[in-house]
């Protein structure tokens, strides 16, 4: 059953498989937070036998309404809310490649961009085959970070995203 809010199924309503059929696959979540330090949405996150599969919800007046760059970074903190510098770079750091349409990349923290609703409302979902939720919940572990602007997938370091505005750290 959608979400009225926004007409999405949330995570609880979709289906998924049966108990048992991917046994080995691992899960994870992240709780969002905004730049005032509050919870913005959830992260969600199954490791699937060729890649990840993200899910992002995000709350109606969460972000600004339009496009947003989306990435995984190499550290798992948000400590210094507002700025979330904390969270490293992008994980799978390689000089000069970042963007998925870069020919010396992708970093394997590079994701398509998120679209956030006139309401601030966002619900996504990615595959990404550049990483493993093994490798995002190392010893230092990762989050997921939003950007202010589009990533436009090319310009060095982050496709021209500007500012971090969210944060999660994925557990």
């Amino acid at each position: 059953m959608p979400d009225s809010d926004n007409g999405l199924p949330t995570t609880d309503e979709m289906p998924g498989p049966d108990e048992g059929v991917f046994p080995s696959m691992m899960t994870a979540t992240a709780s969002i937070i905004g730049s005032e330090g509050t919870e913005i949405g959830t992260a969600n996150f199954l490791d699937g036998p060729n890649g990840e599969m993200i899910r992002v919800e995000l709350n109606s007046g969460s972000l600004t309404p339009g496009w947003h760059g989306i990435h995984l970074h190499g550290t798992g903190t948000c400590e210094d809310v507002g700025v979330f510098k904390a969270s490293g770079g992008h994980h799978g750091k390689i000089e000069g490649a970042h963007g998925l349409l870069n020919p010396k990349g992708p970093e394997a923290g590079d994701l398509p961009n998120i679209w956030v609703a006139e309401d601030g409302s966002a619900g996504y979902e990615a595959f990404t085959r550049l990483t493993a939720l093994d490798s995002l919940l190392d010893e230092d572990g990762s989050a997921l970070i939003i950007h202010e602007a589009e990533d436009d997938h090319m310009t060095q370091p982050i496709g021209g995203a500007g500012a971090r505005v969210a944060c999660g750290v994925i557990q």
